[in-house]
């Protein structure tokens, strides 16, 4: 069947975000086929490479007036709009919500940031580490006789934040198609965390989830951990169903039947057992033995390896390290991966919104240069 257009095809975003979250959700976007322009000006610079994909950028001196009836010409034009400032900056700035809906009552209007628009932490800064602490994911991470362990930044920024108001924009454009109008959306990392928590909730101080580093999916359980191989590097084990436990037991060689692999007070023995047991081969060895097997049993591969992976490379043959692969599929729309740009097309973008050539030259930055901005990541204070 022949692939039909982008998903968001004819959708224009306006990006005025900088950090991980934003520019995540929009690159998204991007992937689907909008077309993101992405407002810089000032001190704020770009997004980092990878997420630029896919992304046309302008500056803007939000600052002047001139600047911001520029903006105003191009959100009038625009379907989505997405910025992460401190809740109050864009109002004072006269590109609120309210301010653009006026001329534009169509938009979607995406404010994304760590603890939302209200309560006592709404102006506190912060970061992924801070939001997934406060969603009280933090505190079962890790092992139970040290410090809560961090996930790097995936949880808060990327799933709780990114990948959140993705898809709210996504729910708001297409509840347009029947209201005919836009809306705000409010998008905290924290309720992102706190939503994708769960299911956890619920087990927290019972046996499934007794504390931190305890129970049957925190590293606790034997057959449902890692383990270190002969080379120092490590498989990982999911065998959480007696079948597959029975399809691992088998695997690593016991002759005994299968033990009640849920009865707790064995798990220290068989841990134990399960990691003399691992360190007799190497990381690869071990996958090889158990592949076809129903064991659960898979590399932990480190993001140096992640794309040489057969499993990997057949279905994103042109992705990379610089490159990650487009999500989702579709079986008829197709989406747009994209080189990360880094050329200025202010006057371009700008001068399509109907702007004057003199009203352009009062709306950019002085000083500016030819490629906009610098990296914002890892953020740098002064």
């Amino acid at each position: 069947m022949a692939q039909q257009e982008a998903v968001f095809e004819g959708i224009r975003v306006l990006d005025l975000t900088r950090l991980a979250p934003g520019p995540y959700c929009t690159m998204l976007l991007a992937d689907m086929g909008a077309d993101v322009v992405v407002v810089g000006g000032g001190r704020g610079g770009l997004p980092i490479d990878a997420y630029r994909r896919g992304k046309r950028f302008v500056q803007i001196d939000l600052k002047s007036d001139a600047g911001v009836d520029a903006f105003r010409a191009l959100s009038a034009q625009s379907d989505v709009l997405v910025e992460g400032f401190r809740p109050g900056v864009c109002e004072r700035l006269g590109i609120g919500y309210e301010d653009l809906r006026r001329s534009n009552p169509g938009l979607v209007y995406c404010s994304l940031t760590g603890y939302g628009q209200d309560g006592p932490l709404s102006q506190e800064a912060g970061h992924d580490i801070n939001y997934v602490g406060l969603s009280g994911a933090l505190g079962a991470f890790g092992p139970p006789d040290d410090v809560p362990t961090v996930p790097l930044n995936l949880l808060a920024d990327f799933a709780g934040g990114g990948l959140y108001a993705a898809y709210a924009i996504a729910g708001a454009l297409f509840e347009r198609e029947r209201s005919g109008e836009g809306q705000y959306i409010d998008v905290a990392m924290v309720d992102g965390c706190i939503s994708l928590m769960a299911m956890h909730y619920p087990d927290w101080g019972k046996p499934v989830l007794p504390g931190r580093g305890k129970g049957l999916l925190a590293g606790e359980a034997p057959f449902y951990r890692c383990y270190t191989c002969a080379d120092d590097k490590h498989v990982a084990v999911g065998a959480l169903e007696s079948a597959f436990f029975g399809n691992l037991w088998s695997g690593l060689g016991f002759d005994e039947t299968p033990p009640d692999h849920m009865n707790r007070s064995i798990w220290p023995e068989m841990t134990a057992r399960f990691k003399r047991r691992f360190l007799e081969r190497d990381r690869d060895a071990w996958v090889e033995h158990f592949a076809g097997t129903n064991a659960c049993v898979s590399p932990v591969l480190s993001p140096g390896e992640v794309f040489d992976h057969p499993q990997n490379r057949s279905r994103n043959p042109d992705s990379s390290r610089d490159s990650p692969p487009l999500i989702p599929r579709y079986s008829r729309s197709h989406g747009k991966v994209c080189e990360a740009e880094k050329k200025d097309d202010s006057e371009a973008v700008l001068r399509s919104a109907g702007l004057s050539q003199s009203a352009i030259a009062q709306a950019v930055p002085e000083g500016r240069s030819s490629k906009p901005g610098g990296l914002v990541w890892p953020p740098v204070t002064e």
